[in-house]
């Protein structure tokens, strides 16, 4: 019997090892067809918001899984890393796609376009036009995932007639450069002497209230791009898109020209202060934005003048928005006022806000100068 005891003890340390090798085997299989098999149920989306460490960790831990779907498609896990967030998947349908971000040029684009004035256009027109507009003048594409949430900025008051052809022409426009945007009109209440600026500042703030954007565009409403390739999108620097107007014979009419349409990020933005608010009347506030943005170390960046060729609606200049005597003094003191006189010093009341599925109407009482 004792000659016997180290034979058995080494068969059974044998066989430990070997139940303990299959199931490792075993607990590979698994892992690689659970890895490896087709979601078969896929609803919920958690989006987690993470710090830094766990987002690089995440990041690291995914670098190599791909999800294949039955009918072929694969998604690499990165793909779903994005902005700081993780997406996690508890239960994901057969065949679902996660939509990637969309081209940084879009497929749709057209090049230049004929833009006419002659023909008379109704917003019901406009509305039927456009069925894939959300209340508020909302869009956003469909199959992929826009670079940038952009809001369109209007300043206005007594041109409906000149809005019913931006909001014909932009709206396709706009869709075809496949953005994440939305339209604001920021109506001036009352008859006191238009501000431009201030409006526009308004639009800011009040568009924040109801999206996160990260890009701005200040249009005026009788400015129509005459090119998709213009893209409404904001870039490094702050960008001038209307360069070449037919008003000016296709030309810019000065280097420090700012006027008409312009885009900045929400960062250069606030860098700024945005706006003055005290220019009341026709001009000057353009100037007085390009100064702030050289003030800041910023350049201004435009697209080509054959890509920014833009037609401006003919029309005479509006009652209470005659030229700004003051424009001149206020412009030579830029450097002293940016910092008190701008975004954050502004002060209104929003008298209506009205939603029509082509726009956000906001009519704002801004004072008086």
């Amino acid at each position: 019997m004792q000659e016997s005891l180290p034979l058995n003890v080494g068969f059974f340390t044998k066989s430990c090892v070997v139940l303990v090798c299959l199931g490792g085997v075993h607990l590979i299989v698994a892992l690689f067809f659970y890895l490896t098999e087709s979601p078969t149920k896929f609803t919920n989306y958690r989006k987690i918001q993470s710090d830094s460490n766990i987002f690089a960790s995440l990041t690291q831990r995914a670098a190599a899984l791909v999800i294949q779907y039955d009918n072929g498609t694969e998604i690499d896990i990165n793909k779903l890393i994005y902005n700081g967030s993780v997406i996690i998947k508890d239960d994901v349908a057969e065949g679902t796609a996660v939509l990637q971000s969309c081209p940084e040029t879009s497929p749709l684009l057209v090049g230049p376009l004929r833009v006419e004035f002659s023909e008379p256009i109704s917003l019901d027109m406009v509305r039927k036009d456009n069925p894939h507009l959300v209340m508020g003048g909302r869009y956003k594409p469909s199959n992929c995932v826009a670079l940038q949430k952009v809001a369109i900025i209007i300043p206005f008051r007594n041109r409906d007639e000149h809005l019913k052809y931006w909001l014909y022409y932009l709206h396709h426009i706009l869709q075809r450069q496949q953005l994440d945007y939305g339209v604001y009109v920021i109506q001036q209440d009352g008859e006191e002497t238009f501000n431009r600026a201030k409006l526009l500042n308004v639009g800011y703030v009040e568009a924040l209230k109801e999206y996160d954007y990260d890009c701005f565009i200040f249009s005026d409403v009788d400015i129509i791009p005459m090119d998709d390739r213009n893209t409404y999108m904001c870039s490094s620097q702050p960008r001038h898109l209307s360069v070449s107007m037919d008003k000016f014979g296709f030309k810019l009419p000065y280097k420090q020209y700012f006027g008409g349409v312009s885009a900045m990020s929400k960062q250069q933005f606030q860098k700024i202060n945005g706006f003055p608010n005290n220019y009341w009347g026709w001009g000057g506030e353009d100037d007085d934005i390009f100064n702030r943005l050289v003030f800041r170390g910023m350049k201004i960046s435009r697209p080509s003048g054959d890509i920014g060729k833009c037609r401006m609606i003919r029309h005479s200049r509006d009652k209470k928005n005659e030229p700004n005597p003051q424009r001149f003094k206020r412009i030579a003191h830029t450097r002293q006022t940016m910092k008190t006189d701008g975004v954050k010093s502004l002060s209104y009341k929003v008298v209506v806000l009205q939603k029509d599925l082509l726009y956000t109407k906001i009519t704002v009482d801004i004072g008086k100068p």
